[in-house]
């Protein structure tokens, strides 16, 4: 699945984009004074920042991955920085902490990141890693449930369909960033800034009734797969834009189009989860890869991938024993990780941390706090004012292994309540 043949008119060689051909392996010292002095006005106040600073800030901070200052990768700085502050301004998580400037950093690293990893693929590379990585996304969902196809139809399939959602990403990398309708990424650095916008569109999680959400790439597939008269279709550009023209305000009248707007309105994934999301993945990584767990990191990776079962076992070549064992292995080290190793960061994407009483409502939280012993309730207070573990172990007098193997067992009485299990605080 190596032919995206949409992107043969965007930025389609390498030759009109020339790159630096000096590497720049050390950042000067001018940069590197810009890059702290930046960093510490924009980190010392809460207060909402222009994204020019912001832009600075990131020209600044990758200067030497950067391809030499000229408009267009100016331009590419100012559309991140200004997405980063769209992003912040909308989400209730990131307005509530108290972070806000550290949220722009994290945001603004993390997307330059994105688009620095294409950039260095170069255009065909590029181009390839994504469309590989999009038609293993939608591969299973491409084609009707009972539908017996082999790969050869799928693989058809799935090119016709994304040359549509790729379409769809440019229209919508317009849209959002306020662009001409006939633009279209002529540079390098351009074309890795829409591929890394392509990626994450379509990895965007739209919410469903009963309280799920899926990924937009994926709900494209299956209405494709299903073949939807187009009338009928989510047609989710004017749903989530104002009516523009006479007969996108007919549209937009539509019961079924007036249900998504609110949908979406009010129960949009906050813009932040996806990035404490793949905070969490990156780091579960490096924990397995520091456990000398590599079966385990393939396995993630293809579960990540929405692959079933059979697939997995195919691709790793498995039997029913072994993915049993692996299944439970991968297990024990998830929870380990969740539970020890960064419970902090997963508590909070799972909007269960300390603020939060663990993720319980108030009786519930009350039963927990009954069955805690004087010391477990000291430690739970200590760990509520933020307070190290080396500073807990003084007051409580044991070490700070202690502290976290205490921890870690309180953890899971609070996960088993929470799950509805029942357990005391000594069993």
């Amino acid at each position: 699945m190596h032919s995206p043949s949409h992107f043969t008119h965007l930025a389609s060689h390498d030759s009109t984009v020339t790159p630096s051909q000096v590497m720049i392996t050390t950042m000067p010292l001018l940069m590197l004074c810009i890059t702290t002095e930046l960093a510490m006005n924009l980190e010392s106040s809460n207060f909402p920042s222009p994204p020019e600073a912001l832009t600075q800030l990131l020209e600044a901070e990758f200067h030497s991955e950067l391809p030499p200052s000229s408009k267009s990768t100016y331009a590419v700085l100012s559309r991140i920085a200004a997405e980063v502050e769209r992003i912040c301004s909308k989400s209730d998580r990131i307005q509530s902490s108290g972070e806000i400037a550290s949220w722009k950093m994290t945001l603004g690293r993390h997307r330059m990141q994105k688009c620095l990893s294409y950039h260095k693929l170069g255009s065909r590379r590029g181009r390839i890693e994504l469309h590989s990585h999009l038609s293993t996304m939608v591969y299973r969902h491409i084609a009707p449930g009972r539908a017996q196809l082999g790969f050869n139809a799928r693989y058809n399939l799935v090119e016709d369909f994304l040359q549509g959602f790729y379409i769809e990403a440019l229209r919508a990398f317009r849209r959002e960033h306020e662009l001409a309708e006939d633009y279209s990424p002529r540079t390098r650095i351009e074309l890795a800034e829409y591929m890394a916008f392509t990626e994450h569109y379509a990895k965007r999680r739209i919410s469903l009734r009963g309280q799920r959400n899926q990924q937009l790439i994926i709900l494209r597939a299956q209405s494709f797969a299903n073949r939807q008269p187009q009338e009928t279709a989510m047609d989710m550009e004017l749903a989530m834009d104002s009516a523009k023209g006479e007969e996108a305000e007919i549209h937009s009248r539509s019961p079924v189009v007036q249900q998504v707007r609110e949908q979406m309105v009010a129960d949009a994934i906050d813009p932040a989860d996806s990035v404490v999301r793949d905070r969490i993945v990156t780091e579960l990584m490096e924990y397995l890869e520091a456990q000398g767990q590599t079966d385990c990191m393939d396995y993630l990776t293809l579960k990540l991938q929405d692959l079933s079962a059979p697939e997995i076992d195919e691709i790793l070549g498995l039997s029913a024993r072994q993915r049993d064992y692996l299944q439970q292995r991968f297990k024990y080290h998830v929870e380990k990780f969740a539970r020890s190793h960064q419970w902090q960061l997963v508590h909070q994407w799972l909007g269960a941390d300390l603020d939060q009483n663990l993720g319980m409502p108030k009786q519930q939280w009350e039963g927990f706090l009954q069955q805690l012993s004087p010391e477990q309730e000291q430690l739970l207070q200590l760990k509520q004012q933020h307070i190290n573990d080396q500073e807990i172990a003084k007051r409580l007098k044991c070490t700070p292994k202690q502290v976290h193997k205490r921890w870690v067992r309180l953890l899971e009485i609070a996960w088993r309540i929470r799950n509805g299990g029942e357990t005391t605080a000594t069993d």
